[in-house]
């Protein structure tokens, strides 16, 4: 899976700087995604994944569900997955494409999980406090879960901040533990 995860941010870097050079990465991002839900049914999968179809028929497949919906570039790029038996990556090069476009357009994703729903306020109060940390505007997805038991559990790319009851007791009963050693 890690592995996975890292050849799709190379196959979207190297995309987003094609982009970026023909100043087309509103194009790039809407075809990729489009490209990415367009091909994820398990009908499609089959054929594309099928060794017995061959290649020039698997690429005329994909160009006959996608390709009037991209520019030749993008499209390009979904040939080059599928020659290299890559397909499975592009749902993930289109959200790292889209994840790069954010961050040059100054927005940071984060993914805020709490016990219960937040009201406006707390959002609000949550997503400015985000935004003066990072200098970007924020974009939050939101998830509930209750073992938390409380607080907010934030996934900032990279960066983890436990706020949650849940990982304060942990954090106490760990202190104790090594303090009555």
């Amino acid at each position: 899976m890690a592995a996975s995860r890292g050849s799709a941010r190379r196959y979207a870097e190297a995309a987003f700087q094609l982009a970026e050079r023909d100043d087309d990465v509103d194009a790039w991002r809407a075809g990729l995604a489009y490209a990415a839900a367009a091909l994820s049914s398990d009908e499609v999968d089959r054929v594309l994944s099928n060794p017995a179809l061959p290649l020039t028929e698997r690429i005329g497949v994909v160009e006959r569900i996608i390709g009037d919906q991209l520019s030749e570039r993008p499209l390009n790029l979904v040939r080059l997955l599928l020659r290299r038996r890559r397909l499975e990556l592009l749902p993930g090069v289109a959200r790292e494409f889209a994840r790069l476009h954010d961050r040059r357009l100054g927005i940071t994703e984060a993914v805020v999980t709490s016990a219960a729903p937040l009201d406006e306020q707390e959002v609000a109060a949550l997503r400015d406090r985000l935004a003066g940390m990072t200098g970007d505007r924020m974009e939050l997805s939101f998830q509930v879960d209750p073992s938390i038991l409380g607080g907010v559990v934030v996934r900032l790319g990279d960066k983890l901040i436990d706020g949650s009851v849940r990982g304060r007791l942990e954090r106490l009963r760990d202190t104790l533990a090594t303090t009555a050693s």
